[in-house]
């Protein structure tokens, strides 16, 4: 089957993917910008929710106990989410996600500044955080239809993680200046009406979303199994697990170190460092043509990350730190981009929506273990004892690839599948 994102005069140069050609793709840019100004909002939630609930309580750690019901939630209902939206069409379920996540949202915003009862702003967060829309994982589904068969897919994998890695640079940048210089509520109303505006703009792209499984008869197709079902998914899963702990450890040891060093000015710099190497990694990722086995590649990654990850609890200097920092962030990029890659092995076109935003919610859920053990450890046991979580984190994570790797080989092309996902007629895998 030809590649939909090929023409006559550029096919020959395929087989050097790089990220102009990928930009050139036919249709690209008409979800893209969207796209982005849709899943902006994801990195301002857990900031926002933070700042208002910490104005109106005088607590962090209510503030930080709502927030963390938030990212549960969203972690939990996250593949639900992209089941239906595999199941009934993208559009189908956004519209009316981002209105109940507007919704919720706001609702969360008025019992905080009412003082509202804590258990009330839990009961409030569940809704806020099972209603995040879900963008990211619809943008990589897109691509995966748009690039059918193409050697650009890593490139496209690529390109997401430096997308993904960016938004957590902007939004909490503009959350921290929203609520600081304008009001506490200010963030997460801006958070809701992004979502709203973004999300509807998305939505409205009807003809780059994947399309939905229908029979022979044209009718939809009423049984989907979900991506869980899929061996591989589950040993990526516990992949994205750890590098979640990686995000969730360092988040809370990086500021518990610069406070005990009376520099907690230097939180941020040491942050941003790490994310530039996640980001300069994912950059050279996709511009490189890979001829090693997207299995293979995954290991090599997760183990130089699980060895990089395992070094930061003997930083002694911030310099030190901040040098750790940014090879762990280098490691992390090869990683993701390598697990997301290999969703187009292993699950059907039909199902891989929801198999992102498994992964997806994986590195939410695994992040928000990570907050809460790394600051049980800071709290009882020596400063720096939080690096131990990343380092626990991605060791167990790095076992349990090892013992289940020959389940991340995906289905010969050319076959047939009649085991897996759907569990309907045999179909052939392109």
């Amino acid at each position: 089957m030809a590649s939909t994102v090929t023409t006559s005069k550029d096919s020959a140069a395929t087989s050097r993917p790089g990220y102009g050609r990928l930009l050139r793709t036919r249709g690209a840019w008409t979800f893209l910008l969207p796209g982005f100004a849709a899943r902006q909002p994801f990195a301002m939630l857990t900031l926002s929710i933070v700042l208002l609930v910490q104005h109106t309580t005088g607590s962090y750690g209510a503030a930080g106990a709502v927030a963390a019901v938030t990212g549960v939630s969203m972690a939990l209902f996250a593949p639900y989410t992209g089941r239906l939206a595999d199941r009934h069409g993208q559009r189908a379920v956004l519209v009316p996600g981002v209105l109940a996540h507007a919704a919720a949202g706001l609702g969360l915003t008025a019992l905080a500044l009412n003082g509202a009862p804590l258990w009330a702003l839990f009961a409030a967060a569940v809704p806020t955080g099972a209603s995040v829309p879900q963008v990211g994982p619809m943008v990589r589904a897109r691509w995966g239809v748009r690039l059918k068969g193409s050697p650009l897919m890593a490139t496209a994998a690529a390109f997401e993680s430096v997308t993904d890695e960016f938004t957590f640079v902007v939004g909490p940048l503009l959350a921290t200046a929203l609520c600081t210089t304008v009001d506490p509520s200010a963030g997460l109303v801006a958070e809701a009406a992004l979502t709203l505006v973004g999300g509807l703009l998305f939505a409205a792209q009807k003809g780059t979303q994947p399309p939905v499984a229908t029979a022979a008869d044209g009718h939809t197709r009423v049984r989907h199994a979900s991506a869980l079902r899929v061996p591989g998914v589950r040993v990526l899963i516990v992949t994205f697990l750890g590098i979640g702990s990686v995000f969730g450890g360092m988040q809370v040891s990086l500021a518990a170190y610069t406070e005990s060093i009376g520099e907690p000015g230097l939180n941020g710099v040491l942050y941003g460092v790490f994310a530039a190497g996640n980001m300069l990694a994912g950059l050279a990722c996709g511009a490189i043509a890979w001829k090693v086995a997207p299995q293979r590649r995954l290991i090599v990654a997760y183990a130089a990350l699980a060895l990089a990850a395992s070094a930061l609890w003997t930083a002694d200097s911030a310099l030190l730190l901040g040098a750790l920092g940014l090879l762990v962030g280098m490691c992390i990029a090869p990683a993701l981009i390598t697990g997301y890659t290999l969703v187009e092995s292993l699950v059907p076109a039909g199902a891989r929506t929801e198999a992102f935003t498994w992964l997806t919610g994986a590195v939410a859920l695994g992040q928000a273990a990570a907050v809460t053990v790394a600051g049980q450890f800071e709290d009882r046991l020596w400063d720096g004892a939080g690096f131990l979580v990343p380092m626990g984190g991605t060791l167990l994570a790095l076992a349990t690839l090892l013992a289940l790797r020959s389940r991340l080989a995906g289905a010969p092309r050319g076959r047939t599948v009649a085991r897996g996902v759907g569990h309907r007629e045999p179909v052939a895998v392109d």
